[in-house]
């Protein structure tokens, strides 16, 4: 008779932390330098000194795990409402007459070995999120990219006349990126 077959215990594969979004701070302005290099060098962000990071990091939302690098990030600009919009004659662009401001995305970018994994779509839903929280009445982004993360939370296609005014004027034409508008 044969002695009952052993069996190796059951190997548990180790639980997977995944990162969770919270608010950007100034100290964090190194990890988004480090973490937005590699989309620099391929052409896809502009190149942001650290110091302009930590000016403007109350605009960032951050993907990280606790005691590890950021993994993802996205800067949500705020723009007015502009009254003197030449689209809006009768002045239905100020925010007290009812119409919203506008954001703006910007910096949206995900380390490579979490791409896929789902960080780019937890960003997005909690910029969705804080933009409704600020009673935005649009988004608009410029992509160099397909733009399909953005394409599948429901942005479209738009034009710079669309856009607020200042940041469509700061886009650079060399670029040829696509600004795509989602209304909230």
């Amino acid at each position: 008779m044969r002695p009952p077959a052993v069996r190796p215990p059951a190997v548990r594969p180790p639980s997977v932390l995944l990162p969770s979004v919270r608010a950007a701070r100034e100290e964090d302005a190194p990890a988004l330098v480090s973490l937005s290099e590699p989309f620099v060098r391929s052409g896809a962000l502009r190149e942001r000194p650290a110091a302009l990071y930590a000016a403007q990091a109350t605009d960032f939302l951050v993907a990280d795990v606790p005691g590890g690098p950021l993994e993802g990030c996205v800067g949500l600009r705020v723009h007015p409402a502009d009254p003197e919009n030449p689209e809006d004659p009768e002045g239905l662009a100020d925010p007290e007459q009812g119409r919203a401001a506008t954001g703006v995305l910007y910096n949206f970018c995900v380390a490579g070995h979490q791409q896929g994994r789902g960080v780019g779509g937890g960003l997005m839903r909690a910029v969705l999120v804080a933009a409704r929280a600020r009673s935005l009445g649009a988004l608009f982004t410029a992509t160099t990219g397909g733009g399909d993360l953005f394409l599948r939370y429901g942005f479209v296609p738009a034009s710079a006349r669309q856009a607020p005014p200042a940041w469509a004027d700061s886009l650079d034409p060399r670029r040829n990126a696509r600004i795509l508008s989602l209304s909230l």
